[in-house]
């Protein structure tokens, strides 16, 4: 089991969103991701930069890293970051004042084609030229191998595949690597297996693990992650989400329930596990519906001033 901090990726504000139909105000955005801000987590994920024709729910991206990069609102502690997808949406990531910039290639050839119209070579020589250019602007980059534990359209893929490509990043000199669960495919095992893959490679990265629960086995897979020496969690509030361009777009983890499971655990106790449940509420209010998270429903059973 780690021994090292772990942390909190909220990516409810891109993730979450960008596959629902109802387009969020960008007041109500901004309020579930400064509820966010206060429970303590690390990293809120504001959005992407893409077309906006093809993900409505993004279009305010910019708009939101200039609200909070304006006077007297950028978070002190949490980091800011942002999905890029080209060489333009890093350039907009750029000059609106993306703290950490999130990339990455698709081991699945056919997820690789609908998302960004490459082949998952052609992407990767964009990808790996894109980390380097921000990481010599001084950004932090996260980069990910998406589709790692398999492929709606194409089924199952070859773990060689993935371990290519993470060689790849860690030639450009890129250390934070991300393993996404596109299609929610991913099993505990299999999570073990690929990551200790990765950390033989190279033992000294920051490891981020981003599941979809499309199978009911997110939280599970986490566990699996954190006992190979994963540091980083990516998830969302009230478990929404989901790639448009996979073959069966499911939630994400839902944040609250990561947070509480770690906390039952004895991990992260700072956060403010309340807050989370007050955002999930919020959003599932404004949704009128309820959504996939289990701890807004049953309630907590975390409670510090008992313990």
């Amino acid at each position: 089991m780690t021994g090292k901090q772990i942390s909190i990726h909220e990516v409810g504000p891109r993730d979450g969103l960008q596959v629902e139909k109802t387009t969020v105000p960008l007041e109500d955005k901004i309020r579930w991701i400064d509820a966010g801000i206060e429970s303590g987590i690390d990293i809120v994920q504001l959005g992407s930069f893409v077309n906006p024709e093809k993900v409505p729910q993004m279009a305010d991206t910019d708009k939101l890293f200039e609200h909070y990069n304006s006077s007297g609102k950028k978070p002190e502690r949490t980091v800011l970051s942002g999905l890029v997808l080209n060489e333009r949406g890093l350039e907009r990531g750029m000059a609106c004042g993306v703290d950490m910039f999130c990339m990455g290639v698709s081991a699945s050839e056919t997820h690789s084609q609908k998302n960004t119209r490459m082949t998952t070579s052609e992407a990767l020589t964009r990808i790996v030229a894109m980390a380097r250019s921000a990481m010599a602007d001084n950004k932090r980059v996260q980069v990910s191998v998406q589709s790692a534990f398999g492929c709606g359209f194409e089924g199952p893929i070859a773990s060689e595949k993935v371990l290519e490509i993470v060689k790849e990043y860690l030639s450009a000199g890129i250390r934070n690597i991300s393993l996404a669960d596109t299609a929610g495919h991913a099993q505990p095992l299999q999570v073990e297996e690929l990551f200790n893959a990765i950390g033989e490679l190279d033992n000294g990265l920051e490891l981020a693990c981003h599941f979809h629960n499309t199978y009911g086995l997110g939280l599970a897979n986490c566990y699996a992650a954190l006992k190979s020496g994963v540091t980083y969690f990516e998830s969302a509030f009230g478990g929404l989400g989901g790639c448009p361009f996979t073959k069966l777009p499911a939630g994400n983890v839902s944040t609250e329930d990561l947070v509480h499971s770690l906390q039952r655990m004895g991990y992260r106790k700072d956060i403010q596990l309340d807050t989370l449940l007050d955002v999930a509420k919020q959003v599932g209010g404004f949704f009128g519906r309820e959504l996939p998270g289990a701890v807004m429903k049953s309630g907590s059973i975390v409670d510090f001033k008992k313990g």
